[in-house]
Parts: C-alpha cells; sequence; structure tokens
C-alpha cells in the first residue's frame, strides 16, 4: 500500500465501488455523492448489498450457532397469539449473547457491537415454546453511549456551560431495536420500541453503571437514564411514528438526520485500515480514542488517497427520535432541575398496552404470518462461494 500505484488504484477502487452501489460522483461538488433514487425498495436494496459483505466473516459462527439455537426461532404455526407472554431478559449468559448476535444479523444494517456503556435485551414469548421445551424469541433491544454531538437532539436543549458532557452521559443511543419473524408480522416492533421506555431498562442501567467511573475523564456519573435516542434505518420511520403508551408520547420525532455515516464504505473498511496501518497510522478502536474511529478511520483514509470527505455525505437522512424517560427532561438537560421526575412505565403494562392497542387487532385482519418458516432465516444469512471467516 506504500507505492502511488497502489494509492492510485485504490483510488480508483473506491470510485468504482461508489458507482456500483448506485451513487453518481461528483468530487467537485459540496456534495460529493448522491443517489440516483430515494426510493424505500432501493434503499433496502442498498442496505441489503453492504450487510451481505459484513456477513462473510461470521458464516462459521452463524452455522455454529444455528444448529444450537434454532428452536428459539418459531414458525408461524407454533405461535398462538392469544398466548404470547413476553418477558424481558438482560443479556448475560454466553448462549444469550449468541441468540442476540444470530438475531441481530439478520438486521439490514451491519453487525455492530455498540460502544462505550452498553445495554443488550432479549424479549421471549414464555407463552409460546419449541418442542424442546424453549421460549422463543420475539425480538432484541440494544443501547450504547450517546453521540456527544447530535444535531436533532442538541438543538433541543441550552446545556448549562461545561455540562454539556455530565448530562448528555446521563442518556443513551438506541443502536438495535426490533422483532423477529413471525413477530415482526405482529407488530412485535412495537413491543419492544415501547419495552425500551420501560422502568426495567432503566433500572437494569443504575444497577450496572451505579458509582461507575468513566473511563475517559475518570469521572463518577450520576446513575440516572433520563432518555434515549435512536434514528430509523429507512428515512420516515413506521415503527416510531404515533408511539404512545395510554396518552403519553414515547418516541418524539426530531426530525432528519443530514446522511452523513460511513456504513457505504463498508466494504472498503477492511482496505483503508491497511493502507493507514502501512502508512504507520493506528486504526485501533477502544477506550482513548474515541467512538467514532470506523469515521476517523475513513476520513484519514479518503485524505490520503485525494478524496474529499464529504464522501461520507451518503445522503440517506434517518429520522431521529427521542424516548423521555422522565417528565421534566427539559428542565434537567438545561439544568433547571437537580433531580429527574421519572415516568412509571411497568413492562408488564407496556406488554398488556401492547396487546389490546397492536396485537388483537392486528390478528383480527390477517393470518398470513402463520405460513413463516425460521429456515429463511438461515437462508438470508448464508453466503455462498466466499471464503468463510472466523468471526
Amino acid at each position: 500500500m506504500e507505492a502511488i500505484e497502489d494509492i492510485g488504484n485504490l483510488r480508483d477502487q473506491v470510485l468504482e465501488y461508489l458507482k456500483a452501489l448506485g451513487f453518481e460522483i461528483n468530487l467537485d461538488a459540496p456534495q460529493s455523492l448522491t443517489l440516483f433514487t430515494e426510493e424505500k425498495a432501493y434503499l433496502r436494496q442498498l442496505h441489503e448489498k453492504v450487510r451481505r459483505f459484513a456477513l462473510k466473516k461470521h458464516q462459521l459462527r452463524i452455522r455454529r450457532s444455528w444448529s444450537k439455537l434454532s428452536p428459539y426461532f418459531a414458525r408461524g404455526d407454533q405461535v398462538v397469539p392469544e398466548r404470547i407472554r413476553p418477558v424481558l431478559l438482560e443479556v448475560n449468559e454466553p448462549w444469550q449473547e449468541d441468540l442476540f448476535f444470530l438475531a441481530r444479523l439478520t438486521w439490514s444494517l451491519p453487525y455492530s457491537k455498540g460502544y462505550g456503556r452498553r445495554l443488550r435485551f432479549l424479549i421471549m414469548d414464555s407463552g409460546n415454546r419449541s418442542p424442546q421445551g424453549l421460549p422463543f424469541l420475539m425480538g432484541i433491544l440494544a443501547l450504547q453511549s450517546p453521540p456527544l454531538t447530535f444535531p436533532p437532539r442538541d438543538r433541543l436543549f441550552r446545556y448549562p456551560p461545561g455540562r454539556k458532557v455530565e448530562l448528555i452521559n446521563q442518556t443513551m443511543d438506541i443502536h438495535t431495536l426490533g422483532a423477529v419473524p413471525p413477530y415482526t408480522a405482529l407488530l412485535g416492533g412495537k413491543l419492544i420500541a415501547l419495552a425500551a421506555a420501560s422502568n426495567e431498562v432503566r433500572l437494569a442501567y443504575r444497577r450496572k453503571y451505579a458509582g461507575r467511573r468513566t473511563e475517559l475523564e475518570g469521572r463518577t456519573l450520576p446513575p440516572h437514564l433520563v432518555a434515549l435516542t435512536t434514528t430509523s434505518a429507512f428515512g420516515r420511520s413506521s415503527l416510531y411514528s404515533r408511539l404512545r403508551y395510554n396518552r403519553e408520547w414515547v418516541a418524539i420525532s426530531l426530525g432528519y438526520t443530514e446522511g452523513y455515516g460511513t456504513f457505504h464504505l463498508e466494504e472498503l473498511y477492511p482496505l483503508f485500515r491497511k493502507f493507514l496501518e502501512a502508512q504507520g497510522i493506528s486504526t485501533r478502536g477502544g477506550y482513548g480514542v474515541g467512538p467514532r474511529i470506523k469515521w476517523q478511520t475513513c476520513v484519514r483514509a479518503l485524505e490520503r488517497l485525494g478524496l474529499p470527505s464529504s464522501l461520507l455525505r451518503h445522503t440517506l437522512r434517518r429520522e431521529a427520535f427521542l424516548f423521555p424517560l422522565i417528565h421534566n427532561l427539559r428542565e434537567y438537560m438545561e439544568g433547571l432541575a437537580e433531580e429527574p421526575l421519572y415516568r412509571d412505565f411497568p413492562f408488564e403494562d407496556l406488554v398488556e398496552y401492547w396487546r389490546k392497542r397492536w396485537l388483537l387487532p392486528r390478528v383480527s385482519r390477517t393470518d398470513g404470518w402463520r405460513a413463516w418458516e425460521p429456515e429463511r432465516l438461515l437462508e438470508s444469512l448464508l453466503v455462498e462461494g466466499d471464503e468463510l471467516g472466523e468471526p
């Protein structure tokens, strides 16, 4: 990678790859990339190309995990909607980690472990079980440390001088949320979204992080979790829109992001790392280098290839949402209130609300979910004709 010829080849490879994804490129324009269409069907295809590349390195683990964990994935005819009994389970044990990992790989975006403070949950159906007596997996939820700069959120608050980091670090970002089939067709995603705002998630955060000191600054943060943020995968979100519990909004739309990120460069990322490491530039992540190591690596590689950092603007604008977990969020984030006034959203109450508001009306309108076969999940995870790599 040190030779100038290799730099030129990699530069051409970057441009050809982006064109193959469907981007039009004008390096002289402030916005270097544009998509020829922003229809959701095309955007899903674009994400699928990136996802399938990311699956290559997980093929051995997928096969091993599926052989052990497939009974947790229901066939449609095994699920009796009236018997569904959701259970919120924090991921702590190895089998839970493997089940979460396997389910997460079915998402449209490439797998990510998250960064900083992390919480992961499985939502299981204890009322419907496999022939082996195992509860079926309904969906997954994962939280991570929030971005310190997030314009849709930051426009809402006037942080007190010198306290922004402290206050933002009392929130978390939802980086994975959703149901798995056949529960997707039964609007299980609505339940997972409600669960994110539950008392149980807040209490899990308190148990895990009360008294913990931050790695970078050695500061002990208050054990409060006062809000969550997230963004949709494809433009406007139907999952979070009109999401209420009784008469209270659970998710509040904050508008749209500006369309920056690295997901469209996922396949090139290993080449960028190799290129920079050959020049003596570290690309290692972890504490001390910040949570945006992938972004930083892409920016540095593009600069050294003579390409503008504006190639990181993929133009796919995502809808941003805020989940207030306290009644006095604005006052708290602006330093006008010393203590958070928590909302009271017990998981069991959220389940009953979801059952009446979404599940039962859905069942009365359709039975298409009954034909679901879990083997279709495995088929979506296998990438044929590629080298299999260790996870």
